[in-house]
C-alpha cells in the first residue's frame, strides 16, 4: 500500500501521537529540542484549579478625554506560571491542541499537549491518558520520548513533553520515498533498542507505527504515544509473558493473531508491528492493504510480497520475512538486534547500544540509565 494513500492514521500528516479512538489528536512530542539544552527534567504531576487567563486588561482610554481607566497587569496563564512561554500549535485534533512552548526549568523548546475535559470521551480521560502518563513517566532512553510534566485544571490536561523538531518518521518517507538501507539500518536498531528497553520493564507499547515514531533534531528515533501501553511481568528474567485480549493499535501494522481476536502475546505483536516499519522505510510502503479486512486477513497469513523497485538487499528481505512470520516462529529482539544484516557497518551506522547521544534534555547521575 502506498504511504500516501494509507489508512488508520497513515492517511494524517498530523496523526503522530494520535489518542486511542483515532482522533487524529497530535502526540504532545513533535519533535525533540536542540543540542546542548540543559537542566534536570523531574517527573510531577501537578492539580490545580486555576484556569488559563486571557489578556484582559490591557490599558484603555473612554472617549472622553478626561478620564482615564488604570491598565491592571494581565494575570500569568497556567503555562506561563510554571515557566512555559507558549509559541505556535503544531498540531490540533476535535479535543486537543499541541503547541511548542520555552521551559525556563528545562532550557529548551517543549511540546505540551492541552486536553479539554470537556470535549475528550469519558474513557480518554478516566482509562487511557492517567494509564499513558503512569507508564511514561519513568522511562528514561535515549529513543523513547521524555515526559517531563503533567498539569491539571478544572477544565484541562496539559501534558508536557520533549519536542521532536523533525515530525515523524512517516512524514520523511512521505517527503523521500523510500529509505535507504544505512538510514534504516540506524533507525530500525534505535527502535529495536526502545521496544527492548520497554519490554525489560514490562511495558509493551502496542501501537508501533510510523506515525509514533518521532524524529528529534539530530534525526534520531523517538518512540511515542503510549496511549494504547500496559504494564505487565518483565520478561528480563525469564518471567512467561501475560496474554492481551484487548485490540490495540493500526489495521495495517496488527499482527495475524490480533486480527484473529484470539489472546495475544504483545511482545511479540510489538516485533510484528516493527517488520511493518521495517518494510516501511525501506519500500516506501506498507506490506499489506487495510482497505479492506478479508483481504488483509489472507495478506498476514501469506509470504511477504516484495516489490521489484526499491531495490532492496535480500538481507533486509530476510530479517522482515523473519519477523513477519507466524507468532511460533517469530523472531525475537534479541535475535533481531544481532542479526547481520542489522550489524552491517556503513557511514551511518547504529552506534553501540546505550552510547546513543542524548542531547536533549539534560539528566543528572541520578537520573541516568
Amino acid at each position: 500500500m502506498d504511504m500516501a494513500a494509507a489508512t488508520d492514521g497513515l492517511g494524517e500528516a498530523g496523526a503522530a501521537g494520535a489518542a486511542p479512538g483515532g482522533d487524529g489528536v497530535p502526540g504532545a512530542a513533535e519533535a525533540s529540542p536542540p543540542a546542548g539544552t540543559k537542566g534536570a527534567a523531574e517527573d510531577e504531576v501537578e492539580t490545580g484549579h486555576a484556569e488559563d487567563q486571557e489578556a484582559d486588561g490591557a490599558s484603555s482610554v473612554s472617549d472622553t478625554p478626561s478620564v482615564t481607566v488604570r491598565a491592571e497587569a494581565r494575570k500569568p496563564t497556567v503555562l506561563e506560571s510554571h515557566g512555559y512561554t507558549v509559541g505556535d500549535t503544531v498540531g490540533s485534533g476535535s479535543y486537543a491542541t499541541v503547541k511548542v512552548a520555552k521551559s525556563r526549568h528545562h532550557d529548551c523548546d517543549v511540546a505540551v499537549k492541552i486536553v479539554s475535559k470537556l470535549q475528550a470521551p469519558p474513557d480518554y480521560l478516566v482509562k487511557f491518558l492517567p494509564r499513558e502518563i503512569e507508564v511514561v513517566k519513568g522511562l528514561r532512553h535515549p529513543n523513547v520520548m521524555r515526559f517531563l510534566q503533567a498539569i491539571e485544571t478544572t477544565h484541562r490536561m496539559y501534558i508536557v513533553m520533549e519536542y521532536a523538531s523533525n515530525g515523524s518518521l512517516l512524514d520523511v518517507i512521505r517527503r523521500e520515498s523510500h529509505i535507504d538501507e544505512g538510514r534504516g539500518r540506524r533507525w530500525f536498531g534505535q527502535l529495536a533498542d526502545a521496544v527492548q528497553y520497554c519490554h525489560e520493564l514490562g511495558i509493551v507499547h502496542r501501537d508501533i507505527k510510523c506515525e509514533n515514531l518521532l524524529m528529534d533534531g539530530d534525526l534520531n528515533i523517538k518512540l511515542s504515544d503510549f496511549g494504547f501501553a500496559r504494564r505487565g511481568e518483565s520478561t528480563a528474567h525469564g518471567q512467561p509473558p501475560h496474554l492481551s485480549e484487548t485490540f490495540c493499535g493500526s489495521f495495517a501494522y496488527a499482527s495475524p493473531e490480533i486480527l484473529r481476536g484470539v489472546p495475544y502475546q504483545p511482545q511479540l505483536a510489538d516485533i510484528w508491528s516493527m517488520g511493518v516499519v521495517l518494510y516501511a522505510i525501506v519500500f516506501g510502503r506498507l506490506p499489506f492493504d487495510d482497505s479492506k479486512f478479508n483481504q488483509l486477513l489472507r495478506q498476514v497469513h501469506s509470504r511477504v510480497v516484495f516489490p521489484e523497485h526499491p531495490r532492496v538487499s535480500a538481507a533486509c528481505k530476510s530479517l522482515i520475512c523473519r519477523i513477519l512470520a507466524p507468532a511460533k516462529d517469530r523472531l525475537r529482539l534479541p535475535a533481531i538486534r544481532t542479526d547481520a544484516w542489522l550489524l552491517q557497518r556503513d557511514t551511518l551506522a547504529l552506534p553501540a547500544p546505550g552510547t546513543v547521544r542524548h542531547n536533549q534534555i539534560h539528566m543528572t547521575d541520578g537520573e541516568r540509565i
